[in-house]
């Protein structure tokens, strides 16, 4: 988890093959390029868009785009509570 007002994105590897493969925190401003270095029927999907057909040595380039976007919430929102109900964290017992 990241706080909004944190400006940095996180790199998540989805099903990794090994325990060592862990999320990690990156400047907003990095830049991170992926290159296809084996394997067959090679895809990339970034929410919910796939990139299909990849080849040995394609690269994808993935850094911040240059538009921002403005969320809105109702008033009284709260971004600890929003986590505390869906994470459960208000929940006892054991």
């Amino acid at each position: 988890m990241l706080h909004p007002s944190i400006p940095g994105w996180v790199l998540v590897p989805i099903a990794p093959h090994t325990l060592s493969n862990r999320p990690i925190v990156l400047s907003d401003a990095a830049e991170v390029a992926v290159e296809v270095v084996s394997g067959r029927d090679v895809s990339a999907n970034f929410d919910m868009q796939s990139l299909a057909s990849l080849l040995h040595g394609d690269r994808i380039l993935v850094k911040r785009s240059e538009h921002c976007v403005r969320f809105l919430h109702p008033l009284g929102w709260n971004y600890f509570a929003t986590l505390r109900k869906k994470l459960r964290w208000n929940e006892g017992g054991s």
